[in-house]
């Protein structure tokens, strides 16, 4: 059975091919600048009782060359079993399709990936009639990024860093210039990002920061994101007052998350407003506020006999 983070990798290398790119440059291998790719059927099933599902299975077309097929396998922990059923996979789209096959695999942690590099070996008595030797990329060869600009030009990229280097003392600077550039993007990119870290560092310390982060992203008001507005039409049929309420216990969590000290009076002044401007207004502020107090200071007028004299 497929898990659902399994079928997350699938996605990602289907719908952001680019990916393909840089990740055969840190393996040294070339990768043609121009070629078609085709996502063919990951079932490599021979028999009823026993299924074999390949994660993603690309047929790649370079403009300089023949075609070859591309599986893709992601290995969250070393499993014996996989050292035959790899093999297995070539073994039966090479025969398929009658291509050349490379097999990638990508690792959450060294030990895995090393383990995973093989080479495996089908064969006795001295003789080796089949020798498997996976591509593997994993913390020890993807880069981390930690610059926004870079993970805005390839969010792909970027997902994987984070989920490679999961366990590193890097991963909140990872996390945190992802989030950053995925406010900067629309459409289905951005919430397709934020749900395969979201499944894949799911239960770890990463899962959590990444969770706290992307709470702030969801819901910045008056950004007009996707998120904010699929998160107001669902809530606008009669629920108005849970969109009041979830932003002011937003607005409360960025000023405890800032160390900033609320009041009583405070606290209720927040929570019982129910003007969303107002409560937009409110969050704005508390990125920056020093104090409680600041989120409800009155705009300074410019002071008497000033003129805008322009340029």
């Amino acid at each position: 059975m497929v898990s659902s983070a399994h079928e997350g990798l699938h996605r990602i290398f289907q719908e952001r091919p680019e990916i393909l790119a840089p990740v055969f440059r840190t393996l040294g291998i070339p990768f043609p600048e121009k070629a078609t790719l085709d996502a063919l059927t990951p079932d490599v099933t021979e028999t009823k009782p026993l299924e074999r599902r390949v994660d993603t299975v690309l047929r790649i077309g370079p403009s300089d060359g023949d075609d070859f097929l591309l599986a893709v396998e992601s290995q969250g922990a070393r499993k014996p079993e996989k050292e035959s059923s790899w093999p297995y996979y070539v073994a039966h789209l090479q025969a398929k399709y009658r291509l050349p096959v490379l097999l990638l695999v990508v690792c959450q942690d060294l030990p895995t990936a090393k383990w995973a590099a093989g080479p495996f070996d089908c064969g006795t008595r001295g003789w080796t009639t089949q020798r498997t030797y996976p591509m593997v990329v994993g913390p020890d060869n993807l880069p981390v990024i930690t610059d926004r600009r870079t993970a805005a030009e390839n969010p792909a990229m970027a997902a994987f860093s984070a989920l490679a280097h999961a366990r590193s003392p890097h991963i909140n600077a990872i996390l945190e210039a992802f989030g950053r550039a995925l406010q900067e993007q629309d459409g289905k990119a951005s919430d397709y990002f934020y749900e395969f870290l979201d499944i894949n560092l799911r239960g770890t310390a990463a899962g959590d920061k990444w969770r706290e982060i992307m709470g702030f992203v969801s819901y910045f008001p008056g950004r007009g994101t996707v998120r904010e507005t699929a998160y107001l039409e669902g809530k606008a049929e009669g629920k108005a007052e849970g969109v009041a309420e979830d932003r002011a216990s937003l607005i409360l969590r960025v000023l405890q998350t800032h160390e900033v000290p609320v009041s009583d009076d405070i606290r209720e002044r927040i929570t019982s407003c129910t003007d969303l401007d107002t409560l937009g207004l409110w969050f704005d502020r508390s990125l920056t506020a020093a104090t409680a107090d600041e989120l409800f200071a009155e705009p300074q007028e410019a002071p008497a006999g000033t003129t805008d004299t322009g340029a």
